[in-house]
């Protein structure tokens, strides 16, 4: 139980960090063209994360994010100190690249730590190396889509504000700012907020397995079972 309980403080903790490493991403361009004060911008962030979690539970209806991380290794393999080692190096390795201004993705930390602590012990048998390659692959997909989709975004707005006069423009387009940033966050909120519950969801298991006294995580669905069961 104690362990159970470290894993939980870490993985909030890995939360915490998680959103000055990536949450800035979604205000960079507002804070830099000044169309709102930092302290504003992060408050527009932190408004727009926390609808996500509405939007995930009342209107997706689900957690899909989080299932993918529980289903990263196979549950008869999966233990807490696994998920502590897991965790721990996820931590370490945001903290590592936010100090050196590394751009990396918390989402690939986390799974990465989670499948190479779950490798170490129990080879790789362990993991479930269909759900892992089609995480991987969209570092390669993720920043390609992204170039492709604004370059064209960037093309068509160009032409629809070709005659458009700079001061009108520039008050259009402090509005698409925001909205801009506001779907950004809500974004964030939809991917990243889901990764910890995961690891949470997992670490419940793992311990349902070790301790019959604790309610049985394993016989709950998926992740929504659980985020029930936490409320």
């Amino acid at each position: 139980m104690t362990l159970l309980i470290i894993i939980i403080i870490l993985a909030i903790i890995f939360d915490y960090i998680n959103g000055f490493h990536d949450a800035a991403n979604a205000i960079t361009s507002i804070v830099t063209t000044k169309v709102l004060s930092p302290v504003q911008a992060v408050l527009w962030a932190v408004f727009f994360n926390f609808v996500a979690y509405f939007i995930a539970r009342f209107i997706i209806g689900e957690f899909g994010i989080a299932n993918t991380i529980a289903k990263v290794v196979y549950e008869h393999f999966i233990t807490l100190p696994i998920l502590l080692a897991g965790i721990s190096a996820a931590i370490f390795w945001n903290i590592f690249t936010w100090w050196f201004g590394i751009p990396s993705s918390s989402s690939h930390t986390l799974i990465g730590g989670f499948a190479g602590a779950a490798i170490c012990a129990n080879g790789f048998e362990s993991i479930q190396s269909n759900t892992i390659l089609l995480i991987v692959s969209f570092i390669v997909i993720a920043p390609v889509m992204g170039l492709l989709i604004s370059a064209i975004i960037s093309i068509i707005f160009q032409w629809i504000f070709r005659n458009t006069e700079v001061k009108k423009t520039r008050k259009i387009f402090k509005y698409l700012q925001l909205t801009g940033s506001a779907l950004f966050s809500i974004g964030h909120g939809l991917n990243d907020s889901q990764k910890v519950m995961g690891i949470i969801a997992v670490a419940m298991i793992a311990a349902t397995k070790s301790n019959p006294n604790m309610p049985n995580f394993l016989s709950m669905n998926d992740m929504s079972d659980i985020h029930d069961w936490l409320l």
